[in-house]
């Protein structure tokens, strides 16, 4: 039998192994993904991750080898205007480092932090078992049986679902969600330009939905691109010339000639909140347990976050000698991630009701309270420690960078 089976082989299931087994070796831990082998190295997107989750990369030993991969984000625009406006006055501007030498965050890609995770799992003798996905899930007491679609059933003493917002082993565990669906789509895609980016991301409030650009290395860039749904579906159809040209308007010339290089892709934008974190010998992590909108660049973070918790949870339960699957176990980490993460939702939730729309009132009230906040750099730093990790110091010990 197992100690913990984690199912869903992203970075936030091959995180959570890789932190159990590194702060307890002893604890039987395995990873079951749904996608054949190999898969992960085709992902052409990256993700933004914050200050503190890089702590808890350098903690796993593994940040040395993703760092020559990952861009600085050394400084952050926001504006807002209308696609067609011929200029964006800029009103808010944040420098991007939180401490010194370290900079609120990066962009990463991701074939760089799984490929980083998964060898920290084969270092660790964690074993990823691909091609299988649950089937069925029976708390049977003392553990929890996992049937598995190639016939075989295993047994766990905790199961961590990280099995994405539509997450099989949540409704099978029957734990409801509150769930809404914008209307929007982010296309997702990578661009190169002419001239260097320095660093910089930008955030456009434009009527459809933000628009952000968010440096990689080199004279690249990734975007998430925010369209109401039908707008999203048929740029993504549509032809070479006509989406470049549709990009061209949002994107701006201040980089010079832009080309996109990557396939675009769109992603329904929604908000998903898990209504229970845990039940008796499982737990969710990563977008089982929330969906966001990418208007904060927060979802992948807010994932990470679960990790530390949940690992520290496990791994001081163990020590104690309790049963690391046990409900009143569990009910800690619940209570250590599910107000963050509400208020993460309700806060990203607003903002995007807030600046995704072109009434007049509204625009002039926001871009008011928008130079307000960069005429005050006591608050702007507290935002920027904010979403970096920094400010709370009752975080996990993995964010803190500091071994469980």
């Amino acid at each position: 039998m197992l100690d913990v089976l984690v199912v869903g082989g992203g970075y936030v299931g091959l995180a959570v192994a890789v932190a159990v087994k590194q702060a307890a070796p002893h604890l039987a831990v395995e990873v079951i993904e749904a996608a054949p082998e190999d898969t992960w190295k085709k992902d052409p997107r990256a993700s933004a991750i914050i200050a503190a989750a890089t702590k808890m990369l350098e903690v796993f030993g593994i940040w040395d080898r993703i760092e020559p991969e990952a861009q600085p984000i050394t400084r952050m625009i926001v504006t807002d205007s209308k696609t067609s406006d011929p200029v964006r006055p800029v009103f808010l501007t944040f420098d991007g480092a939180v401490e010194e030498g370290r900079p609120f965050a990066h962009m990463i890609p991701n074939v760089a932090m799984v490929g980083a995770l998964r060898d920290a799992c084969a270092s660790a003798g964690i074993r990823i078992r691909h091609g299988v996905m649950a089937t069925g899930f029976h708390n049977t007491g003392p553990s929890a049986d996992l049937s598995l679609s190639d016939g075989s059933v295993v047994s766990a003493r905790l199961v961590v679902a990280c099995d994405g917002v539509r997450s099989k082993l949540r409704d099978m565990a029957g734990i409801k969600t509150v769930t809404w669906d914008y209307g929007q789509s982010g296309i997702v895609t990578t661009v190169e330009h002419e001239r260097p980016h320095d660093g910089c991301a930008e955030e456009h409030f434009l009527p459809a939905g933000p628009f952000a650009i968010l440096p990689l290395k080199g004279n690249r860039s990734s975007l998430v691109w925010t369209e109401r749904t039908s707008d999203a579906e048929r740029l993504v159809a549509s032809d070479e010339l006509v989406f470049e040209e549709e990009l061209e308007r949002r994107f701006g010339h201040k980089l010079g000639a832009i080309r996109a290089t990557a396939d675009r892709r769109a992603f329904p934008l929604g908000l998903t909140l898990a209504r229970e974190f845990v039940a008796p010998r499982l737990a969710l992590a990563g977008d089982a347990a929330h969906g966001i909108h990418p208007i904060s660049g927060q979802g992948l973070n807010l994932g990470f976050k679960d990790v530390a918790a949940l690992a520290e949870t496990i791994v001081e339960a163990d020590r104690l000698g309790l049963d690391i699957g046990d409900l009143n176990v569990l009910e800690r980490y619940q209570t250590w991630r599910r107000f963050d993460t509400f208020r993460m939702g309700v806060t990203t939730d607003v903002l995007n009701r807030l600046f995704s729309n072109d009434v007049t009132p509204i625009r002039v009230l926001r871009d008011f309270g928008l130079g307000v906040v960069d005429r005050m750099p006591s608050l702007k730093s507290f935002f920027i420690r904010e979403a970096a990790g920094t400010t709370n110091g009752g975080a996990p010990k993995l964010l803190a960078g500091e071994a469980i």
